[in-house]
């Protein structure tokens, strides 16, 4: 019986730590994305800046997590004033491109 409460208590205790172990958009921004956009979102010489940004506020999740993914060169680049574009990110995990989208238009709409 013990042994059974056991396995049921670690069970629990697997279940419950996906909530622990979900992707940090603010950790995933400071690593991944503010050296271009600000450490806070206000943008750069390299990249726009998050707050108050229409598109980000105004586009889906979706649409979103297309251009971190793919990416943005050249006649793709939305915004033609930075010299370089977005870089797809192809590598990243798709729960943790949600997770930094979802924290970047947490920015757009301050």
């Amino acid at each position: 019986m013990r042994k059974l409460l056991g396995i049921g208590v670690l069970a629990l205790g697997v279940a419950f730590s996906g909530s622990a172990l979900a992707a940090d958009g603010a950790a995933i921004f400071k690593a991944k994305c503010s050296p271009c956009h600000g450490a806070e979102g206000q943008g750069t010489a390299m990249a726009p800046a998050f707050k108050g940004n229409a598109f980000l506020k105004d586009s889906k999740v979706e649409d979103l997590m297309a251009v971190v993914k793919n990416g943005r060169e050249g006649a793709a680049k939305k915004y033609k004033q930075f010299a370089i574009g977005m870089p797809a990110q192809k590598t990243m995990a798709d729960e943790d491109v949600k997770a930094v989208v979802e924290f970047e238009k947490s920015i757009a709409s301050k």
